[in-house]
This record gives structure tokens, sequence and C-alpha cells, in this order.
């Protein structure tokens, strides 16, 4: 769900433009104070790699001669564009420089762009000189490694109306004085760096401002109220700090704005009322913050909301009927608060809604059929709600779902054929009191990529029709009571490239008989990256061919029927970080090309008829991972005897 808007499209602008270093002969050379100021900004230059200054030599004119350098009629240079995107023949070359801002820069008097952005590598800080650049309007260092804290001379650049220095090392606070005087900014990226402090309140003197990016800094305290005062303000993002305090009542008086983002702060207290002031709002983002109490319901008086997220807060209380209202709305996302009571019926008027996501709240009471109409609706997440379902409502079946998710409502029985003739591709029923078999029909859910049964009562063996989900890429079954071999669930089709398994857990079954080698060679498991089999009936030795699961990560086969040694070949699977094999009948020794491989960082063996000393390794594996098997020795159990 993140939304960027952070790419300076002028700086963009201006490389797709043709080249900036014509002047007419007719007018004057370059001024000598000027070209000495830009030669000393190529000496702190240590690697131009595509050569962007390599025209710049001193026997030339820096007006007519230097590539982006541009001069005025007198012949002082009014724009310097040295950015990392440069256009070439119609393409666009991302490149560097290694070096240091020149405090020279600071002496082009009469510079009105200045843009260094995407040089990824110029280093130390911005040279206070720069503030002597008075006719300054645009100024764009942003995307390098700059360090130190925003120069206080900035303050007396009163014409710059561009501002960004984002992301990059700047560290301090945001100074008072430097943000109340560049009151012609109307834009202002300050995103990505470390730093720390409040926003300053002479913000509000910022009348112009249309973008104001801060997010991702260390910015603590609480938003000032005279940030209501920017009425021309269209784009806000203040995510990824540490904001405190409550959200100011002013903030109602952005009428012309159009994204608010406040994600992953500390803000607390309630919605204030009035939120229905941001008329012009289409994204709205306060997630993940510490919010509490009611919706307004002036919340549902927003006439242009297209996202609302408010996921992970401490909201209470109902869902204001006056939501109803948000015609415009497309994504609703409610999840992980504490809201209580019904959905209301007027949900229904949300005709554009595509995502509804209300799970992990306390919401009760019957679903209103209303909801069938909306016939836009592609996914639905009621999870983790006590609604007493009992069954899904049948009105289900005239939505157009591509994803439902419905696990811990209380649904119980079997599950719905209707169902069969649906194109959900993730469906998550888990942790309910499903029951009976799994029906042959599942195999017509062919646009399923993600199916989640786990945790209800489902027993049978998998029939054969699963081989027809051929777009099935993660498979949760576990905690039922599914029996039969595994060989249908590993050797299903593929559609490619998707298809191929990324994730497949069926522990806690009664799935019996050997693991299959050859069917690990499948098409379909030749991704994965999680396989889970704990606590099953499975016999016989473990598949050589595990170790050819090149992108396998994470292996648990605790509690079963295992015999025979651990293969070698399990050690060919570079990538894995986490195997459990204890509660077994395994013999042998410990393999060491399997405990020492290079991303190990869980391995349990324990309580097996292991033997033999644990051979040397890096990882830190505890005791408790090796207990149970009298015959291993070596470090970290008691040495081993020597006879």
């Amino acid at each position: 769900m993140e939304i960027s808007f952070h790419n300076n499209m002028f700086s963009l602008l201006l490389l797709l433009l043709p080249s900036l270093s014509f002047s007419p002969s007719a007018w004057a050379a370059c001024n000598a104070v000027d070209k000495e100021a830009l030669l000393g900004f190529k000496r702190t230059i240590t690697a131009d790699p595509s050569r962007l200054l390599q025209s710049w030599i001193s026997s030339t004119d820096c007006c007519t001669s230097w590539k982006g350098v541009a001069c005025n009629s007198v012949g002082r240079v009014v724009n310097v564009t040295r950015s990392g995107l440069v256009s070439d023949d119609d393409d666009l070359l991302d490149t560097f420089m290694n070096g240091t801002l020149s405090p020279s820069l600071g002496n082009l008097s009469y510079l009105q762009l200045l843009d260094l952005s995407n040089l990824k590598n110029l280093n130390g800080p911005i040279p206070p000189e720069f503030g002597k650049l008075r006719r300054l309007t645009h100024l764009f260092l942003n995307s390098n490694q700059l360090t130190g804290s925003i120069p206080a001379t900035f303050k007396h650049l009163s014409r710059l109306e561009r501002l960004f220095l984002n992301n990059n090392h700047i560290s301090g606070v945001i100074p008072f004085s430097v943000i109340g005087s560049l009151t012609a900014l109307t834009e202002l990226g300050l995103s990505e760096n470390q730093l720390r402090g409040s926003i300053p309140a002479t913000i509000g003197k910022l009348v112009l401002l249309r973008k104001l990016d801060l997010h991702a800094n260390n910015l603590s305290c609480s938003l000032p109220t005279t940030i209501g005062k920017l009425k021309s303000l269209k784009y806000l993002d203040l995510s990824q700090n540490m904001i405190k305090g409550s959200i100011p009542k002013s903030i109602g008086g952005l009428s012309a704005l159009v994204l608010l983002d406040l994600n992953q702060n500390q803000i607390t207290g309630s919605i204030p009322s009035s939120i229905s002031g941001l008329i012009s709002l289409q994204f709205c983002r306060i997630s993940e913050n510490k919010l509490t109490g009611s919706l307004p319901p002036s919340i549902g008086h927003l006439p242009s909301i297209q996202r609302l997220i408010l996921e992970n807060n401490k909201l209470t209380g109902k869902l204001p009927a006056t939501m109803g209202h948000l015609v415009t709305l497309t994504e609703l996302f409610l999840s992980n608060n504490r809201i209580t009571s019904k959905i209301p019926s007027s949900f229904s008027n949300l005709q554009n809604l595509q995502t509804l996501d209300l799970s992990r709240n306390h919401l009760s009471g019957e679903l209103p059929t209303e909801l069938a109409k909306l016939q836009n609706l592609q996914t639905l997440d009621l999870s983790f709600n006590s609604l007493g379902l009992v069954s899904i409502p049948k009105w289900f079946a005239k939505l157009k779902l591509f994803r439902l998710m419905l696990a811990k409502t209380g649904i119980r029985g079997s599950l719905p054929r209707w169902l069969s003739s649906t194109s959900i591709s993730t469906l998550d029923l888990s942790d309910n009191a499903l029951t009976g078999k799994l029906p042959p029909w599942i195999g017509n859910m062919t646009s399923l990529s993600l199916l989640n049964l786990s945790n209800n009562g489902l027993h049978s063996s998998i029939p054969a029709e699963f081989k027809n989900l051929r777009r099935l890429m993660d498979l949760d079954l576990h905690s039922n009571k599914f029996s039969g071999n595994l060989d249908t669930i590993f050797s299903k089709g593929t559609d490619d490239p998707i298809g191929h398994y990324n994730s497949v857990d069926l522990s806690n079954n009664m799935f019996a008989g050997p693991i299959n080698d050859s069917v690990l060679q499948s098409s379909a498991m030749d991704s994965i990256t999680l396989l889970v089999l704990s606590y099953n009936l499975l016999k016989g030795s473990i598949p050589k061919s595990i170790g050819k699961l090149s992108e396998l990560r994470i292996l648990k086969v605790v509690s079963n029927g295992l015999s025979g040694k651990i293969p070698v070949e399990l050690g060919d699977a570079m990538g894995l970080t986490t195997i459990l094999l204890s509660r077994n009948n395994l013999m042998g020794s410990i393999p060491g090309k399997v405990i020492n491989l290079n991303e190990l960082k869980e391995f349990d063996v324990s309580h097996n008829q292991l033997r033999g000393e644990i051979p040397p390794h890096k990882a830190i594996i505890p005791v408790s991972s090796f207990i149970g098997n009298p015959g291993l020795c070596g470090a970290p159990l008691p040495p081993c005897e020597r006879s």
C-alpha cells in the first residue's frame, strides 16, 4: 500500500529538455568568478565515471561549452544541472559522483537553479556558503550521502521555491529561523534523513507550500497547530517518524489537501471532527499509531476520498452510518482496532469499493445482505471478528471477489459448493469449525493462489482433483485431520510462470507413508521456501531430493516416524536457515555439510537415535537441540571419549 510522490518531477523534466549550455554568441562570456566557483566544485569530485564534468575545462567558456551550465545575457551562471539521472539520446543514464560540495559554489551569486541530485555518493556537509545564493529558486541535493545539519544560513534564501534534501544522512533539528524565512517555498522535501526534534511552528508562514514531505526521520513532539494555515497544501507526508500528541483540530483547514500520510508514528487521541474540512482529500493514511475513541460521524463527509487507511490503532465504538456517504471510496482498511457492533447497512452505498478490511476487531451481529450490491468489491477481510457466521452467507456468491478472508468468524460445517464457481485467488477460512472432507470440486477453483484451511476439523485424503490447482503457490492445511500420502499435493500442475509453491504447511495432521523422492522434484516444488510436515505419521527416510530445492529456507519435519540417516545432500540446499528434525527415529551421524550451511540459524535433531561426534560448526546451536540422542557427543554436548 505504499504510495510514492517523492520523485522530483521538475528535475526529471529538466533532464529531458535540450542542453542547458546554449548561449547566443552575442551574449557576454562566462564571468571569471563563476567559472572559478564551478572549477572549485570540480576539484572536490574524486570520481566521475560518466564524465559529467568532462567539458568543464578552464580554457573554454563555461556559458557556451560546459554541459549542464546556463548563463544569462551578461555571462553570469544562472543554472547548474548535473544530476545522476542523465538524458542521453532519449535514454536515461543512472550514474554517480564521488566527492563533496565545494563552498565555492556559494560564489555563484546569480544562480537560480542548482541540481546535484541523484549523484548517490556526494558526501560531507552542505556548506553554509550556500546561504549566499540569494537569487536561488530551486535547490535539489536529494539522493546523496550528505551529512551534518541544515545550514542556518539558508534563512537568507528568501526566493527559494523548491528545496529537496531528501534521501541523505542529514541530522540535527529543522531550524525554526530557516523554515520561517522561506516564505516563497512551494515544495519542501526533507524525507529519509536523520532529523530530530519538532516540526517548527513557523511552518505556518509557508502559505504557498503545496508539498511537505518529512517522512522517515526521527521527528517527535506533536503536530504544530499552525499547520492548519497551509491553505495551498496538497501533499503532506509525515509518516515513519515518532510524532506524539493528537491531531490538531486546525488540520480541518487544509481544504486543498489531496494526500495525508501520518503512518507509523505515536499519535494519540481521537480523530478530530474537523476532518470533514478536508474536502479535496483522496488518500488518508493514519495507520500504525495509537489513535483512540470512535470514528467521528463527520468522517462520512469527505467527498473526494478514495483510500482510507486507519489500521493498527486502538479505535473503539461503532462504525458511523455516515461512512455510507463515501461513494468515491475504493479502499477501506480498519483492521486491528477495537471497533464494535454491526457493519452498517449503509456500506452498501459504497459502489466503488474494491477493498474492505475490517479484520481483527470486535464486530458482531449479522452481516447486512445489502452488501451484495458491492459489485466492484475484490477483497473482503472480516477475519478475527466474533461474527458467529455459522455458514458463509449464500449472498456472498453474488460478489465478484478475488480475495476472501473469514478466519475465525465462527463458520461451521462443510465447505459451501458455490465456492467452486468463483474466481477467488485467495481463500482463508482458517481457525473455524469446518468439518467433512475436502471436496473434489476444490479442483474447479483454478484461480486459487493461496488456500488456508488450517485449524479446522477437516478430514479425508487429498482428492485427485487437487492437481488442477495449477496457480496455487501458498498452501496451509495445518491442524486438521487430513490423511493419506502427500503425492497429490507435491505433484500438482503449474501454470508457468505461476503455480510454483512458495510455502506448504501440512503439520498436525494424519498424513502417512514415505515422502516420495520423485514428487519432490516436480515443477510445483522447485521454488518452495517453506516446507512444514511436522506432527504427522510419515515413515521412511528423508528424501535426498530435498537438497535440490534450491530456494528452501525453512524445513520442519518434527515428530514423525522418519528413519535412516540425515542425507548429506540436504547440505546442497544452500539457503536453509531452519532445519527441525527432532523426535523421529533418525540414525547415523550428523553430516558436517548440513550443520555448516552458511545461512543456518536454527537446527534441532533432538530425540532421535543419532550417534558419533557432532561436527564443528559456526552456528550457535543450544544443547537442547541435540539431547535425547545417547550416542551423540562433542560440543555443545560433553566431549567424546577417546579410546
